[in-house]
């Protein structure tokens, strides 16, 4: 299992950062947790969405889903594409993708579809339909399991302003915990129990004492030891100033004596649940493509 780190930022896109959005590679299988700005973006220099077996979304802040339509516009994009009108654009013909699974919390279908409605294109109105032609969307309850391809689905309910779940991912060579948003650590240690990797949010400093709720980097490093995680990555960051980022990082280890990493755009983990996990070096980097450019990615082209 890899983990490829596209976004970390909390909240909106800043130093070249995207939002929250994670790609996850398990044999065959991608799955993309978390949708926020700039995803599609960072996806599209790994891989096109079309490759994706699905995208799991934690909860409905906009910080965490908000490219879920411009990943369905590009979804849509392939079927407006007009070989006549593009004669020397290799490859320009009509191209129509199978609708990528997309599982998102309670009440996400007429969210999204108010999102679309919100941004149409009159003239091209194929263009407005990305949550039912593009994605096979799927609302889920806290507490549901599903299969994507060799991996195992959880979603765990995590304390949060707006209901989160926390996803936790197993398949053949690996297990991984990712906690959305939440400041809920009991519940974190029920997610992220004995995974090999725990994706953690440690977007403060100092505790949150409001209700809306995030984690500190201690909070997290407490609830991978309660937990017995294998290694702890910590994510979702205010800032990418590496002084205030290797402080929390120190916060987190003062509780947790596994390894703890800070995520950063681009950054992948291989994930296995007998030898560790560890930061991909150069040469696995390369390996982790796998040579998969074309994998899901079936179009029915037309010219």
């Amino acid at each position: 299992m890899d983990l490829t780190i596209l976004g970390c930022r909390q909240g909106m896109p800043a130093d070249g950062q995207a939002s929250s959005c994670y790609l996850v590679t398990e044999e065959s299988t991608r799955l993309l947790l978390d949708c926020g700005p700039g995803a599609a973006t960072a996806l599209s220099a790994v891989t096109h969405v079309s490759t994706l077996d699905a995208v799991v979304i934690s909860h409905l802040h906009s910080d965490h889903c908000y490219d879920l339509l411009p990943l369905g516009k590009t979804l849509l994009n392939g079927r407006i594409r007009d070989a006549r009108r593009l004669p020397t654009l290799p490859d320009a013909g009509t191209a129509i993708w199978p609708p990528v699974p997309l599982h998102v919390p309670a009440g996400g279908r007429t969210a999204f579809d108010a999102l679309a409605a919100a941004l149409p294109v009159p003239t091209v109105p194929v263009l407005d339909r990305a949550f039912d032609l593009a994605f096979d969307l799927n609302e889920y309850e806290p507490g549901d399991e599903f299969t994507i391809g060799e991996c195992r689905i959880g979603l765990y309910p995590l304390r949060h302003s707006l209901p989160n779940c926390g996803i936790r991912v197993t398949g053949p060579t690996g297990s991984l915990a990712y906690s959305g948003d939440t400041y809920d650590v009991p519940g974190l240690v029920k997610l992220a129990r004995g995974v090999d990797l725990f994706l953690c949010e440690a977007t403060l400093e100092l505790t949150d004492d409001t209700v809306h709720g995030h984690l500190t980097a201690a909070q997290a490093g407490e609830a991978a030891a309660a937990a017995g995680a294998g290694e702890l990555v910590l994510t979702h960051f205010l800032t990418a100033d590496p002084t205030w980022l290797e402080a929390r990082r120190a916060d987190a280890q003062r509780y947790f004596d596994g390894p703890v990493h800070l995520a950063s755009p681009g950054r992948r983990f291989e994930v296995q649940s007998s030898n560790g996990t560890h930061p991909m070096t150069s040469a696995s980097r390369s390996s982790a493509n796998h040579g998969s450019a074309n994998h899901g990615q079936q179009p029915v082209a037309q010219r």
